[in-house]
């Protein structure tokens, strides 16, 4: 079994950061009870310094194997659509954990848009792996939502587009998730900037990821990876 982050700046995280990738690898680690890794393309954190995503200054021992994903700093459903396909191919992956919308619909498209590139991602994804499994997080919340009005009714509505393209194209084949947040998510204290998440922000979206899979499929545990959150 082979798990693929995928992600924006708050899946490939920062120098410095733990991130919800380590997190959730901590979960698989104690939960999952089979054989699996965790492929990608990439192993890098974003670097401030050089605004590139070339650092490898995780915050705590990570394991190289593991840190591997395809996420980047201010990429989203728009880019990741045309390269998910030959990234399942080439590194295997059965499983894609994936967070993405929040760049987009900052900088990119408006939610329409951005739900047409989830569907695009979705087929590209399953021509790769007609048996590929995925759980998809809804836009979280921002600080930006908080005062631009527009912008979080786009944020409203592309996560019910989101729910319904879940709906859609759910199959025994191949199954979607659509994972919650937990509704404890606060940005004043799960986040450092009030859009990506802190030690306790990372392990609340891990939670996320690990509730849906557990509830729907029976796959690892409940989520208890508070300890060691600094």
């Amino acid at each position: 079994m082979r798990f693929l982050f995928v992600g924006d700046s708050m899946t490939v995280g920062g120098a410095g950061e733990h991130t919800w990738r380590y997190r959730m690898w901590r979960h698989l680690e104690r939960t999952l009870g089979v054989p699996y890794e965790i492929t990608g393309p990439r192993t890098a954190l974003h670097d401030p310094a050089t605004g590139r995503d070339d650092s490898h200054a995780y915050a705590a021992a990570f394991p190289p194997a593991h840190r591997r994903h395809l996420a980047g700093w201010g990429q989203g459903w728009l880019h990741m659509a045309p390269v998910i396909g030959e990234t399942v191919t080439a590194h295997r992956a059965d499983v894609l954990l994936v967070s993405l919308g929040l760049i987009d619909l900052g900088f990119y498209t408006d939610s329409g848009q951005t739900a047409a590139n989830v569907r695009a991602f979705l087929r590209a994804a399953r021509a790769a792996n007609p048996g590929v499994r995925m759980v998809l997080l809804p836009v979280i919340p921002n600080v930006r939502a908080r005062t631009d009005a527009p912008f979080a009714a786009e944020c409203a509505r592309f996560n019910e587009l989101l729910a319904k393209t879940v709906a859609d194209l759910d199959s025994a084949a191949s199954p979607l998730l659509l994972a919650s947040v937990p509704e404890s998510y606060a940005l004043d204290e799960d986040t450092y900037d009030g859009t990506h998440p802190g030690p306790s922000g990372e392990h609340k979206l891990a939670e996320a990821f690990a509730t849906a899979m557990w509830q729907a499929w029976g796959w690892g545990g409940p989520y208890e990876g508070q300890e060691g959150a600094r």
